[in-house]
C-alpha cells in the first residue's frame, strides 16, 4: 500500500516512497499519536482501504486491542516504525514489537531510537537488547552521526540524557557504538540479527542479502578496538 508507481512517482533507493492513492498513511509521535511532518515515529492509518482486515476469527477483543488499542478506533497501528523525510517520503524501519527488558521495563526497541535520533547530532540509531548480569539485557545502541557531528565523550552523556528525559533513565543505552553506516537490506530494513551477534562477538551469520556486506566488517573492527581501550 505504500510503493512507488512507475510513471508517477520517483523511486528512492530503501525507500517504500508514497501511499497508494486512497491510502491514508501517516507517521505520528509515540506518546500522543499526533502527525510529524518529518522524522522517526510509528506507521498508521487513519482510513479504511480495500481489502482491510475486519477482525481476527473468534477473537474480536484481541484484534482491537492489537490494532485500535493505542490511538482509538480511527487509527489503525500497522506494527511498525517508520519515518518521514524532507520530501514526504516512507521509509520502513521494522517491528515496533521488538522489545527489550530492562529491570523488569518492557522498551520498544524502536520508542528508544525514537529518542536517540531527536537528538540533533544523530542521524540514524539502532537499538538491540544485549545480555547484562544485573539487569537480565541492557541497551545497545548502534549511532550514525549527522555530517560534520565529531564522536565524543560528551555527546554520548547527551545522548543518553536525551533518552531519559523522553522516557525514563531506566532507558538510558548502556553502551553506545559509533557506526558510519548500518547492516541493511537491499529493502533499507536494518539487520539487528546481525548486530546483536557483533555487539556479543558471536559469529557472524549469513550477510549476503545486505546491501553492503562491508558494514559488518567495519562494525567488528570498531568493536574490536573499543575493548582494546578497556
Amino acid at each position: 500500500m505504500i510503493t512507488p508507481l512507475p510513471g508517477i512517482v520517483s523511486t528512492k533507493p530503501g525507500s517504500a516512497t508514497r501511499p497508494f492513492p486512497g491510502i491514508a498513511a501517516e507517521v505520528v509521535d509515540e506518546r500522543e499519536g499526533k502527525p510529524i511532518e518529518q522524522g522517526q515515529g510509528l506507521l498508521v492509518l487513519t482510513r479504511p482501504w480495500p481489502a482491510m482486515l475486519r477482525t481476527l476469527y473468534k477473537e474480536d477483543e484481541r484484534f482491537v486491542e492489537t490494532y485500535f488499542s493505542k490511538f482509538g478506533r480511527e487509527t489503525y497501528l500497522v506494527g511498525d516504525a517508520a519515518r518521514k523525510d524532507e520530501d514526504g517520503d516512507f521509509w520502513i524501519i521494522g517491528r515496533v514489537d521488538d522489545v527489550v527488558n530492562v529491570s523488569g521495563h518492557r522498551l520498544s526497541t524502536a520508542e528508544v531510537e525514537s529518542a536517540i535520533v531527536s537528538h540533533p547530532g544523530v542521524a540514524e540509531a539502532a537499538v538491540i537488547g544485549q545480555s547484562d548480569e544485573d539487569a537480565g539485557q541492557s541497551i545497545c545502541a548502534f549511532v550514525t552521526l549527522q555530517g560534520s557531528t565529531e564522536e565524543s565523550d560528551e555527546l554520548v552523556a547527551e545522548i543518553r540524557a536525551q533518552v531519559a528525559d523522553r522516557i525514563g533513565k531506566f532507558a538510558r543505552p548502556k553502551r553506545i557504538i559509533w557506526a558510519g553506516d548500518l547492516p541493511k537490506t537491499r529493502s533499507g530494513k536494518i539487520m539487528r540479527r546481525l548486530l546483536r551477534d557483533v555487539a556479543e562477538g558471536r559469529a557472524l551469520g549469513d550477510v549476503t542479502t545486505l546491501r553492503d556486506p562491508d558494514v559488518m566488517s567495519v562494525l567488528d573492527e570498531k568493536i574490536k578496538q573499543e575493548q582494546a581501550q578497556e
